[in-house]
């Protein structure tokens, strides 16, 4: 079954009313590798609940998320051959660590780069406050459908990604992945099997499960929190990035980060570039929500 557009932009995306407590906000943060250092208490201030828990900001990408709904075969979307392309989140106050949440996706965008050539889908998602009806956040997604160019789509425009930082960065922080982490981030919902089962990799055309896109996300997020805010999350603001590689389960990732707020990141085993043209945007201390 082929893409088709007009059906593809208005596919309804199931709404997502989620009980977030305060175990769900525990065990994002230790699916992005927080507390590897148990003596930093900066840390535990998002894994432990008997302390005044705090949200990691990169958590408004699963709240409210719809499940790996583009595999429904009426999307017409060969769902093995698809990666995450870039990912995008827009704060307006930190997050809850627990209450009623909504999430509402829906397609934004479909552009067509031709026979062979894949297809880039453009997604939004709204994280709403279930109770005041408050939007807490929104996220952005493109995706690219490497199987599904050349459905007669429009072919563009594709949006611009912020620009590549240049110069030496000014500051370097390396954190490990776990070899199992991608098992442990899929309890966030993200169930794709790409990141858990050997042969779907191996059709889609990785020597093993790669860690989820998102995963990656959240450890840059990390990096980019204790570089730049002092473990702050209300500082942080927006923050976008392009996927340019996969991370595999156990690799390092290096962060490198510039004090504009513009990033990089790197695998260190393989001296990869796995993120580019991130942009994080940081309010001063004490500067409020």
């Amino acid at each position: 079954m082929a893409v088709d557009y007009d059906k593809l932009m208005n596919y309804p995306v199931p709404e997502v009313r989620q009980r977030l407590t305060m175990r769900d906000t525990v065990l994002y943060a230790l699916s992005i590798g927080l507390a590897q250092d148990p003596t930093d208490t900066r840390q535990l201030d998002f894994v432990d609940h008997h302390r005044c828990l705090r949200a990691m900001p990169s958590m408004a990408v699963v709240l409210g998320h719809p499940g790996f709904w583009i595999a429904d075969p009426r999307t017409g979307v060969d769902a093995v051959r698809l990666v995450h392309g870039e990912q995008a989140i827009s704060l307006r106050r930190p997050l809850p660590v627990e209450g009623e949440i909504i999430g509402r996706t829906r397609v934004t965008g479909l552009v067509d780069k031709g026979p062979g050539k894949g297809a880039l889908l453009y997604s939004e998602k709204e994280v709403v406050d279930a109770t005041s009806g408050e939007i807490l956040a929104t996220t952005s997604a493109s995706t690219f459908l490497r199987g599904d160019g050349g459905f007669g789509g429009p072919p563009g425009p594709a949006r611009p990604p912020a620009p590549a930082p240049k110069g030496e960065p000014d500051l370097v922080i390396d954190l490990a992945t776990r070899p199992e982490q991608a098992l442990y981030y899929r309890l966030n919902g993200d169930d794709n099997p790409l990141h858990a089962d050997p042969a779907i990799a191996a059709v889609a055309g990785f020597p093993r499960p790669i860690l989820h896109g998102l995963c990656t996300f959240g450890i840059v997020c990390h990096s980019l929190l204790r570089a730049l805010a002092e473990y702050d999350p209300a500082r942080l603001r927006d923050m976008s990035l392009r996927f340019s590689s996969p991370v595999f389960p156990g690799e390092t990732i290096r962060t490198e980060i510039w004090r504009d707020g513009g990033f990089q990141a790197r695998v260190v085993e393989r001296d990869q570039l796995v993120v580019t043209n991130g942009l994080a945007r940081f309010a001063a201390p004490g500067a409020g929500t």
